[in-house]
């Protein structure tokens, strides 16, 4: 993952960022997502989760979920707000709204599962992820996304 450039991410689609994912040992992922560039990789997901929503899939799905990553340089945390209502879904710059779901993990699950590489519900079951809220809504999020395949 080292090759990847931050700064070149829009000419790299979700099937060749899955491959990447897919092709690059979770030590190597874990380096780059403590480094400067993590900000910019996190952004460059999230900023493409409304072109890979799924409209027709979503039905009346009207939720606010909560992403949050942990694992920053800092020690903290970064966490984002996707909006799914009336058929459309937003990331706004700043989480403002109660979540009916939060997600919680690292950046290495993270990546992982945005780029269709790892098994959300496995995940859950042995604690890699956490979900608090409406687990019907977290069981179905993969659903409401085309999520590439590596």
């Amino acid at each position: 993952m080292t090759d990847f450039d931050p700064a070149t991410f829009d000419s790299v689609d979700p099937a060749q960022f899955a491959k990447l994912v897919k092709s690059t040992p979770d030590a190597q992922i874990a380096e780059v997502m403590a480094s400067d560039k993590r900000g910019k990789i996190l952004d460059a997901v999230f900023s493409r989760m409304p072109t890979l929503f799924r409209a027709d899939r979503a039905g009346s799905t009207n939720a606010v979920i909560h992403w949050t990553i942990t694992g920053r340089p800092d020690g903290g945390s970064d966490t984002y707000e996707i909006v799914i209502e009336n058929g459309t879904c937003t990331v706004p710059p700043t989480p403002e709204r109660d979540p009916k779901l939060s997600l919680t993990m690292g950046p290495v699950e993270f990546l992982k599962i945005v780029s269709g590489g790892a098994n959300p519900v496995m995940m859950f079951m042995t604690g890699k992820l956490k979900a608090k809220g409406d687990l019907g809504l977290a069981a179905n999020i993969a659903n409401l996304f085309d999520i590439p395949k590596a």
